[in-house]
């Protein structure tokens, strides 16, 4: 069963959501404040994709994505704005966001968003076997997980496969539009500035001084490269 939370105040918005995820095929768990949606994913710990409204009542969509990523890192997030305020983006990214929707939105790039992400989280495909290492990294690609000098880094499903695909391709430089392809799929709507975004997020996570990048380093005007 292929599971998404959607969380939205506004009645007709929520609806809309549902009836078009219904159509494509997903088993939607509804909301309508951060409380209940917390509490559903307790009871349903097999959501694989989450669709959280940024303004609500009570705590907002960028505390309910703290929350989860407290204790969830597989899950993917979708924000829902109807701000486009660049600073609005940034922010449910850095809380640990996948990608975000800006409203008004057709239901053709919705259900293609959480399409990508859930795919990237593992519900349609089968998992890789085997490792990668490249001390002081561990990357097992059966579990889907990261280590850095034996210690376990929590990555969102998004930022391991941003992780792979550098470990794939070490000393390459790989251009935002060739991480933005492989990473979030050549129909992504969005703009190619979440690639930077989950740059800063994994060179929090990764790098011994992420102000001074010596893992995963900046070939300007370009893109990136993992440094090895």
């Amino acid at each position: 069963m292929r599971k998404v939370l959607v969380l939205e105040d506004e009645d007709n918005i929520r609806s809309f959501v549902v009836i078009n995820l219904k159509r494509a095929g997903y088993y939607t768990i509804e909301a309508s404040s951060g409380e209940e949606a917390l509490e559903k994913l307790k009871r349903n710990p097999d959501v694989k994709v989450a669709l959280l409204d940024v303004m609500l009542p009570g705590i907002d969509g960028f505390e309910v994505c703290r929350r989860i990523r407290g204790n969830n890192s597989k899950i993917g997030i979708i924000m829902l704005t109807a701000r486009s305020q660049e600073m609005d983006k940034v922010t449910g990214l850095m809380t640990g966001a996948d990608d975000y929707v800006t409203k008004p939105f057709s239901p053709a790039e919705l259900t293609a968003r959480v399409d990508a992400l859930y795919r990237r989280a593992g519900g349609d495909t089968p998992a890789d076997s085997g490792e990668i290492s490249q001390p002081p990294f561990l990357l097992n690609t059966r579990n889907r997980t990261l280590e850095k000098n034996g210690v376990r880094i929590k990555l969102t499903q998004v930022e391991y496969s941003v992780i792979k695909l550098f470990m794939d391709n070490p000393g390459k430089a790989l251009s935002r539009e060739e991480i933005l392809e492989a990473v979030w799929g050549r129909d992504y709507y969005g703009e190619v500035k979440i690639v930077d975004v989950n740059i800063r997020r994994l060179r929090i996570k990764v790098e011994d001084d992420p102000t001074s990048p010596t893992y995963i380093t900046t070939v300007w005007g370009y893109g990136y490269k993992w440094g090895f």
